[in-house]
């Protein structure tokens, strides 16, 4: 459990603050889906962090496998129940955590 910690605070340290609304912190968890979190352009230094924190090769993660990602548009709801298709994988903080658990990426 320490690590699953450890990592979900790198995450919270390096990405950028999200508001709802413009107001409200939004919180990353465990389970939180980076790509609506993050940006491409802040999550892959992140992750290059992610790797030298934590002595993780990250050389097997394919960024392409997870972007490009749709980003639902936030009134959507309100106009329809259908979910997102997505053609790519989301990619969460415990993928990561169970990585640096292992020693070494597990995904891809």
């Amino acid at each position: 459990m320490v690590i699953n910690d450890k990592v979900l605070n790198f995450f919270r340290e390096e990405l950028p603050v999200i508001k709802y609304l413009g107001v409200k912190n939004v919180p990353l968890e465990m389970d939180t889906v980076l790509q609506e979190f993050a940006d491409a352009e802040d999550l892959i230094p992140a992750i290059d962090k992610y790797s030298d924190n934590f002595n993780i090769d990250v050389s097997t993660l394919n960024i392409e496998n997870y972007y490009p990602w749709e980003i639902p548009w936030f009134f959507r709801k309100w106009f329809t129940q259908k979910p997102v298709k997505q053609t790519r994988k989301p990619l969460t903080v415990k993928m990561f955590a169970e990585s640096a658990k292992a020693g070494r990426w597990l995904y891809d």
